[in-house]
């Protein structure tokens, strides 16, 4: 055997012994990856966890925070040297919350403006242990070909730093562990410890995805612009901390959450910094001058950002928009954005309401990122289906050309009978064939007035008086009531689809110096039956200040029998109202579910003849007048 077969011969045994080394591959189907059976093996995935060093130090210890981050992985990855990319959550909640004691939330029970009393702050008993902070996405993705990863996000679980509900360091630090994953970043074993650990395994190719606050994270993320994150899935995120704790200038509650406000968030989550230490004590931290010890890192995270820079920004008096604010709206942070982005919401989740995807979807299509938004007709949370989660990963993470991007429909809306696996395609949304339909007041006070398409002239004035013991539903189905305004269509001959935002331009006067204003828009009669669902009565809802009637970064108060004229968004809506219905319009002051409660007794004038509601109908004034002829 001469010298260069011999060689050659080696170099083929070589090749040969790598490709079976490297035997196990994803495997793609109708542009989805598969689950291959050698990957869904639970008992020999790879599980460990580790700690990314981050850009900043919010826990005021003098040392970068570094986050706490667990790893799944298929085993072959190890053995067989294979390189996947990673679905990455991230949340503040892996480690537990606080408990739901009395005196957490803000008492609402005192009047606008009224400084409200102090509230009870509970402590945190931080759960789990290493290496694993959660199992989600696990059993879904890594028998797909993917690795897993999960970080707690800072101040939470193992994770150093404090959490600050929207602040930077929520932004930068899943950045670094996207920075692990390329190679960009350091990890370590151990949380102060200097052995370091390599993402051998990763290809470099990133999604996140998540639900509510796990949802924001991947916004949060891709707002950083990092390289490597090619694209996100957020279910039901909220995109902005101020249109999630108010309303148009109102400070208004997220449903179900009366009393809410972001340092209750605060306390909800701040699961870490328990250990002992001293701070450096030379110099200002958010213009705070600190003390010179605490107990824990705890303690300096309290002191600092919940009692400092919220207490100070929060502003629960007048509700107005401001830079605290500002600095929590993502929305404001999208310039460095390059992922591709399907956004996932509820059109009837009063949580985090749907205008927070649309926000941002809307932002996205006009900066030339690949997005399309999902909507369905439920509540809070519901990620689109596994299939078209699957087609995102599968092209933008293992470079499958699956036509993802080509589709020429944006938006998948789930109609109202329909489940949320069979949604229906649209070009876009809202429905490119909606137009705006005016809608205007005729009078009928304490009963129901009408919603014509023609104006009718000298309709007067109406007045309503406040009272939160009635919630809105009652005030809907009431049949005389003083404590509302309400104004109907005629019963409709034919099914009207509404899509985009409905908008009301209202002339108001109050006789006090400031009074809530809650609309909602509502289909009648009501519906009360077990298997009554959202749709058949809610349409879609809003509230307002009228003392930020001018702007929404300073209010006045009201000169009592003055009129003021304030046009507003209700929340963004895509529903078929059926035939047989009428469409109400629903005027009162505080909102049980949602608002301050101020004592009874404020009284509304709403100029009727200076008053009305735009609503989005697909086929527009055509389609509208015949369903009402």
């Amino acid at each position: 055997m001469s010298k260069n077969y011999f060689i050659a011969f080696i170099f083929f045994i070589a090749i040969v012994a790598k490709n079976n080394a490297q035997s196990t591959k994803p495997i793609f189907k109708d542009g989805e990856a598969q689950i291959v059976e050698a990957f869904n093996t639970p008992e020999k995935w790879i599980r460990h966890d580790l700690f990314v060093e981050t850009s900043f130090d919010t826990d005021g210890d003098g040392k970068l925070d570094r986050v706490h981050v667990d790893v799944t992985r298929p085993f072959q990855t190890d053995t067989e040297g294979l390189k996947l990319p990673i679905i990455y959550e991230s949340s503040p909640y892996y480690a537990g919350v606080a408990p739901d004691v009395d005196g957490v939330f803000w008492d609402v029970k005192h009047e606008l403006g009224a400084k409200a009393k102090a509230r009870v702050h509970p402590e945190v008993t931080r759960l789990g242990e290493r290496p694993i902070i959660s199992n989600s996405q696990i059993k879904k993705w890594v028998p797909r070909g993917y690795i897993v990863v999960h970080s707690s996000s800072p101040g939470t679980g193992l994770s150093q730093g404090s959490p600050t509900v929207g602040g930077d360091n929520e932004s930068l630090a899943p950045k670094a562990v996207i920075d692990w994953l390329c190679g960009r970043a350091k990890g370590y074993t151990e949380p102060y410890g200097n052995e370091e650990v390599k993402a051998f395994w990763s290809t470099g190719k990133v999604g996140m995805t998540g639900t509510s606050y796990n949802g924001t994270i991947p916004l949060a993320a891709a707002t950083t612009g990092v390289k490597g994150l090619e694209v996100i899935i957020p279910v039901a995120p909220n995109t902005s901390y101020y249109h999630y704790y108010r309303s148009n200038g109102l400070v208004r509650s997220p449903g179900g959450y009366l009393g809410e406000d972001i340092d209750v968030l605060y306390d909800y989550i701040h699961s870490g910094g328990e250990e002992a230490f001293i701070p450096n004590t030379k110099g200002k931290v958010n213009d705070a001058k600190l003390p010179k010890a605490y107990k824990n890192k705890r303690a300096y995270s309290n002191a600092i950002i919940r009692d400092t820079e919220m207490k100070n920004g929060m502003d629960r008096a007048t509700g107005d928009y401001n830079d605290f604010w500002a600095g929590r709206d993502y929305l404001n942070d999208m310039a460095p954005m390059k992922a591709a982005l399907l956004m996932s919401h509820g059109f009837n989740d009063w949580n985090v309401m749907p205008e927070h995807s649309y926000r941002i979807y809307k932002k996205a299509k006009e900066m030339g990122l690949e997005t399309a938004i999902y909507y369905h007709q439920y509540g809070h949370g519901g990620p689109p289906p596994v299939s078209m989660m699957n087609k995102w990963f599968t092209h933008y993470l293992h470079g499958i050309d699956n036509g993802i991007e080509n589709e020429p429909n944006k938006s998948w809306i789930v109609r109202e009978d329909d489940k949320m696996e069979a949604p229906t395609a649209y070009k876009d949304y809202p429905n490119p064939n909606a137009q705006d339909v005016t809608l205007h007041l005729t009078s009928g006070a304490p009963k129901a007035g009408g919603l014509s398409l023609n104006k009718i002239p000298k309709q007067g004035q109406e007045t309503l008086v406040d009272n939160y013991s009635f919630s809105g539903e009652a005030l809907a189905r009431a049949e005389i009531t003083s404590h509302r305004l309400l104004f109907v269509t005629p019963k409709l001959s034919k099914d009207i689809h509404i899509s985009g935002l409905s908008q009301i331009t209202i002339k108001l006067a109050s006789n006090k110096p400031a009074a809530n204003l809650s609309v909602w828009l509502v289909s009648l009669p009501w519906n009360d039956s077990r298997r009554a669902k959202t749709t058949d009565n809610i349409i879609t809802r809003g509230w307002a200040d009228p003392q930020n009637h001018k702007s929404l970064t300073e209010s006045e108060p009201l000169k009592p029998g003055k009129f003021y004229n304030l046009t507003f968004n209700l929340q963004p809506d895509d529903q078929v109202i059926k035939a047989g219905q009428q469409i109400g319009l629903v005027i009162f002051s505080s909102d049980k579910e949602y608002t301050l409660h101020p004592k009874p007794g404020a009284e509304l004038t709403v100029d009727l003849d200076e008053t009305n509601l735009v609503l989005p109908v697909v086929g527009g004034i055509e389609s509208l007048k015949k369903a009402m002829e």
